[in-house]
């Protein structure tokens, strides 16, 4: 019988869907579910986007550039310029969302075995791409107790070996929620520099922070031009995630011009997402402030319930709509799916996403959850109420079952 590629069999199960068919039996059952575990937002996609698709007058859907549309890509250097990053439509290859950019950047910048060090926990897809290219994550550790902050640098200078080629952050981070300060962007500038590494930053959650604080990108540190590689998405920001469109974007060259053969070789990104990621561009200022303020608000109520629940800690996250929560238990996997399996409150029921994929160390983040804020402060109020309970009574059957 043939056999699949032992690729293939290393490749990880998603952390966050593999629960899926104890959701659906759940639903099957009559239950309703709390969605805590996906980071889907409840937020209306701009109808400047929705409007751009239904009044196209296209006749055939032909292929665009490789690179996207050059309109787009001229329209996102005005987006960026607006952050105080200067980047021309050169830097720019459209994606079919940020998973394609980020393939395309782990092809373009790395050969079979070498590696790439990410702080952990870490959004758990970045293991799948890594595995796709053959490439070695190599995990530097952040703790719940310093609020997943960026670990010391020297905890980075010590995993660097010939085969480093690049260092991964996500910021504001999945799925910690943690928002990288520029300070630390700079120590981490000036560790690529001094070793010659790339330095990718995930910022597909780069509007989404709170309290006053200020996102600072890779790319606005001048010095880091030849390594500087950003990873972006419309996805979060305008609450399009099925429309499938990122970017990779990059001032070095030889990077854009090697992840330009990738695109070639996919031919080119959806048409119809495109038209409704450009025309999202418009969207006004307030559809950025509205959402902001609306997930700071369910955040403080996440947290605020939470902190209610004995045993449980939680860090306070500073961006994204992500947190990871140390519940009292051995085993997050298996409650997770006694929640859906097992548990419910009036035929209702949470999903959670266990934090042990999030993490490629052994034995890490087992009693660990990642909860998305994506649902309305009613919702959430429900669904820690929920948790509490489900806690008290999990908890309570595994002091029966211990030896």
């Amino acid at each position: 019988m043939p056999v699949v590629s032992s690729k293939g069999k290393a490749m990880p199960e998603s952390p966050i869907r593999k629960l899926a068919p104890f959701a659906e039996k759940a639903v099957k059952e009559g239950k309703h579910i709390f969605h805590l575990n996906i980071g889907q937002p409840d937020i209306k996609t701009p109808v400047e986007a929705l409007q751009a698709v239904k009044n196209n007058t296209l006749d055939i859907l032909a292929y665009s550039h490789s690179a996207g549309f050059e309109s787009f890509r001229e329209k996102l250097t005005c987006y960026y310029a607006g952050l105080d990053i200067n980047i021309s439509s050169n830097d720019i290859i459209v994606t079919t969302g940020g998973s394609e950019a980020l393939i395309f950047t782990m092809g373009s910048i790395t050969d079979p075995g070498d590696e790439i060090i990410v702080p952990e926990p870490f959004y758990a897809n970045y293991y799948s791409f890594s595995t796709q290219s053959t490439v070695t994550v190599v995990p530097v550790i952040s703790k719940i107790d310093d609020g997943f902050a960026l670990p010391p640098i020297a905890d980075f200078e010590k995993l660097i070996s010939p085969k480093t080629k690049a260092i991964l952050i996500c910021n504001p981070s999945n799925p910690t929620g943690y928002l990288y300060s520029k300070e630390e962007i700079k120590q981490l500038s000036a560790l690529a520099i001094k070793h010659d590494l790339f330095l990718i930053s995930d910022e597909v959650y780069r509007e989404f922070v709170y309290d006053n604080s200020e996102h600072y990108s890779i790319l606005q540190e001048k010095e880091l031009d030849e390594h500087a590689i950003v990873i972006d998405s419309v996805s979060k920001r305008y609450s399009m995630c099925g429309a499938r469109i990122g970017c990779v974007i990059s001032k070095n060259k030889d990077v854009i011009k090697t992840a330009m053969k990738f695109a070639q070789a996919r031919l080119s990104p959806p048409i119809f997402a495109q038209i409704a990621s450009e025309a999202a561009l418009d969207a006004p200022k307030s559809y950025y402030t509205d959402t902001i303020a609306k997930y700071k608000s369910r955040r403080d109520t996440l947290i605020e319930g939470l902190r209610q629940i004995p045993n449980v800690k939680v860090s306070v996250p500073n961006g994204a709509f992500y947190c990871i929560v140390e519940l009292p238990i051995k085993d997050a996997d298996h409650f997770a799916t006694w929640l859906l399996d097992k548990f419910t409150l009036d035929k209702q029921t949470v999903m959670i996403a266990p934090a042990s994929g999030f993490y490629s160390s052994p034995n890490q983040g087992l009693n660990q959850v990642r909860i998305a804020y994506v649902l309305n402060k009613k919702d959430l109020q429900k669904a820690v109420h929920i948790l509490k309970l489900a806690l008290e009574q999990y908890t309570g059957q595994e002091l029966l079952s211990a030896p």
